[in-house]
Parts: structure tokens; sequence; C-alpha cells
């Protein structure tokens, strides 16, 4: 029977199928922060469940972490509490942890891949939505709830209910100018952001296959903002070659026995999808999002469009927007580079080739967050630390940030903030504040011009 590369995965870490009922899914890696696992540690505690599979777990703090000072103690006192819970529980149960400080810490879903912790063919959770940024790696990879991050603590396994199939093919030649984000942001507000409800996604055509596996990352990141379980791409050289030599990847004769296992995870030819979708890659140019929902998003050079409705009312008066305006020329005094959307090296290094030789506007107040202790020495080591700061960016230690409002790192209410970020909701970035989702370029080009601007005029 032909099967698609998600069957594959989830079939082969199926412990038992319960009639009419989840399956009693294996995980091969469990990621841990300090927001979603307390809980969940005590809840072990109180029914006295040791942890089943400490050396499956892999934790690190990024949440609430401040992005300056890191050396000193944290001052949000609820912070720097779960913070401590996070060490304390690390400690007693033999969980590897990267805190603050320690060379490997950073964002969960770029710490892992970077360091060789994510392969092809796994099962991966975290009590994090955004867990499906792994999936790039051709792995089955979800956001679970915290009663499940004490379950995968009690057991190693998940009782879950397999989702439908869907595949977005996306094909053709990209513009100038067009980054993965604008890919992504782009199949969300064609598709909407309930179609991928019920489902995991996979992403196939030349457009995927050509990427990057930080382009990847980007993808599959914001397949959840679809309303997806989480998306996936089959591996591939590029792949392979991202992991091979990472910190915690398989080495020598290990690694080629993997490489031919992982060169079987792909969809065979005849295999059926539930739902699935063709987009044409010429269609796309950069993107922003108008509203208060990553669906919610326009060509960079278009308008708000003439639609009714409370929710389409609701959001465009919290921005600030009208319908049918043009958002080309709008003044915005925050720009946003990081999250575990977009802070890897690929990211910084694109920005940097755009604002190299110039400064950002007055008005501006432009924020450069890498999303690990890795990154932040790659920015360093490859000079793009002296481009930004020449141009009068601020680059700040790693951490979430200003992606959501859960550290020092908040947008003033009422103010625009072009972010590379994820979420656009209300308050998402601090109560009040205005989000525009877009690519690190597009932020780069804002923070320059002072003002929403089609750089692709620029560009050589």
């Amino acid at each position: 029977m032909n099967k698609t590369l998600f069957d594959k995965i989830w079939n082969s870490h199926v412990v038992e199928s319960i009639p009419n009922g989840p399956d009693v899914l294996y995980i091969d890696k469990h990621l841990i922060h300090e927001v979603t696992s307390p809980q969940a540690f005590n809840e072990l505690k109180e029914r006295k469940i040791s942890v089943f599979r400490p050396e499956k777990i892999v934790a690190t703090a990024d949440h609430n972490t401040p992005t300056l000072n890191q050396h000193l103690p944290v001052k949000d006192l609820l912070s720097r509490k779960q913070l401590k819970e996070l060490t304390q529980n690390c400690e007693e149960n033999d969980i590897t942890l990267y805190g603050l400080g320690h060379p490997y810490n950073g964002i969960v879903h770029v710490m892992a891949p970077e360091l060789g912790i994510t392969q092809p063919g796994m099962t991966i959770v975290c009590g994090d939505s955004h867990t499906s940024t792994h999936g790039a790696f051709g792995t089955i990879a979800f956001g679970i709830g915290t009663s499940q991050v004490a379950q995968v603590f009690a057991s190693q396994c998940l009782l879950v209910e397999k989702p439908k199939k869907m595949r977005v093919n996306v094909n053709g030649s990209l513009k100038k100018g067009v980054l993965p984000k604008d890919v992504i942001l782009y199949i969300i507000s064609k598709l909407g952001t309930n179609t991928g409800t019920g489902y995991f996604c996979e992403y196939a055509g030349n457009v995927f296959e050509e990427m990057s596996m930080e382009g990847r990352m980007t993808i599959c990141n914001m397949s959840i903002e679809m309303g997806a379980r989480g998306g996936l791409i089959a591996p591939d050289d590029i792949t392979y070659n991202y992991v091979e030599g990472k910190e915690f990847a398989p080495k020598g004769e290990h690694f080629e026995k993997l490489k031919a296992y992982w060169k079987t995870l792909k969809t065979d030819k005849e295999a059926e999808f539930d739902k699935e979708y063709h987009l044409d890659a010429a269609d796309i140019e950069p993107m922003v999002t108008y509203g208060t929902n990553p669906g919610m998003g326009i060509k960079l050079t278009g308008s708000i469009p003439i639609s009714t409705g409370k929710s389409a009312d609701k959001a465009l008066e919290y921005m600030g927007f009208v319908p049918g305006e043009s958002l080309l020329d709008r003044p915005v005094n925050w720009i946003f580079i990081g999250s575990c959307t977009n802070s890897r090296i690929e990211d910084f290094r694109v920005a940097a080739s755009y604002i190299k030789g110039k400064r950002k506007a007055g008005n501006v107040n432009a924020l450069i967050v890498p999303g690990s202790r890795q990154v932040a020495e790659q920015i360093k080591a490859e000079g793009l630390q002296d481009i930004f700061e020449e141009a009068g960016f601020t680059l700040r230690q790693p951490g979430c940030s200003a992606c959501l409002a859960m550290n020092d790192d908040k947008i003033p209410a009422g103010e625009y903030c072009v972010s590379t970020s994820n979420r656009n909701f209300e308050g998402r970035q601090g109560q009040g504040a205005r989000t525009i989702l877009a690519s690190p370029l597009t932020a780069a080009a804002t923070a320059v011009a002072g003002k929403l601007t089609d750089f692709t005029k620029s560009l050589n």
C-alpha cells in the first residue's frame, strides 16, 4: 500500500492502536522549557511517579529570559521563579538543561536543530505550539498541553488521535525579495487559518526542495497558524548535510546507517491525501499582515480587502487601518527580527546584507535578537554585529524576546511593529501593541525607511 511520509513515521511509532480510539504513540524526543513544565513535574510528584526516560528529554530556558544582562539575577519575580523551578526539576530528575549562560542555551526550536538533537524520522513533542518547526527535518513534531507533558514524562508515550493528511504544493520560481516567510504568509492568506484543523500538512514542490533548512524551519514553524497539528518536509541531501557533524548528531557508520533509513522517508508516488492544494510560486510577493491573525495577509504592494463582518471590522479598528487602504508609506516605530520563526543565522545574514552601509531611520527602534547563544556567536564572528550596530540597530542576547509579552521586551500600546515572529494577535507583543508580520528583509527595509516601503525596486 502506498504511504505518505506522515504515515511512514507515525505507523513506525505506534505502540498500540486502541479500537475506535486514539493511538499510543512513542515519543523519541521531548523538549521542555520553563513555562509549561512546572505543573507537569508537580503532577508527577503528587502521584509519586518518576520520569521514565530522562535521557530522552532536553530542557532550555527561553520564554521568560531577559535579553539584557543575562549574567545578573532575573528582575521579574514570576520569570525568576519559573526559571528556578526548571533548574530544580531538571536536577531532581537528571534531565539535561541548557539554562541561561550555557553555550547551548536558546529558543527551544532553534537550539535543538542546530545541535543535531532534531533528526529525520523522529517523533518530537514540546509544551509549545511551534514545535511544528522540527517538521522541516522530516519529523512528526507537534505541541502538547501540560497534562500531556506529564504523560510523556511518565511513559515516553502519548495517547493521541491520528490526524488526517493534507499536502500543499508550491512550484515555480520565486520573485526577487521573496523569502520563506513570505511563502508561508502567502499560503495562510490564501488557504485561511482553519484549513489545517485536524490535519498534518506536508509541503512539497520545487520551492521547498530548493530551500535551506533555515527556510524550511520557517515554513513548518507557521503550520500551526494555518490550524494544522504540524507540518513536515521530506528529508533530502540538504537535510543530511545540515545534520551531519552537529554536536549530538550520529557519527560515522551510525550516521550512514540512519541516512540510508532517512532516504526512505518520502511520500510514495501513488499515496493519497485527504486534502491537497497547488499554488504557483510566481504569484508570491513580499507579504505583510494587516489584521490580528496570520491569515489576514496581503502583498506588500497590495491593499487591505474590502471585507465585512464583525471580526474583520474589530481587527481593523484595533490596527487603525481601513478597508481598501495600502500600507505602503505607513510610518512604523518598531521592528523586531527574532523569534523561533526567524532568528537563525540565515535570517540575520539577509537583514545585514540589506542594511550594510545604511542607517536606520530616526523614528525606529530596531531589535535584533538571535535565537541562541550559537547564533549570537556566529553574528559576531561573521561581522554582522558591526553592521547592525553601525546602522543603529540594537543587538540583544538570545531569547523569545518581543515575540510575546512574557518578558521585558514589549512594544508600547498603539505603536506598530514590523515583526518576524509568527503571531499578530491583539496584545501579543504587549498590551495594545500593533503587530505586522513580515520577513527579515521587509523588517530591515522598514527600519531603514522608517515606514513600510517597496524595497524590491532597489534590490540587485
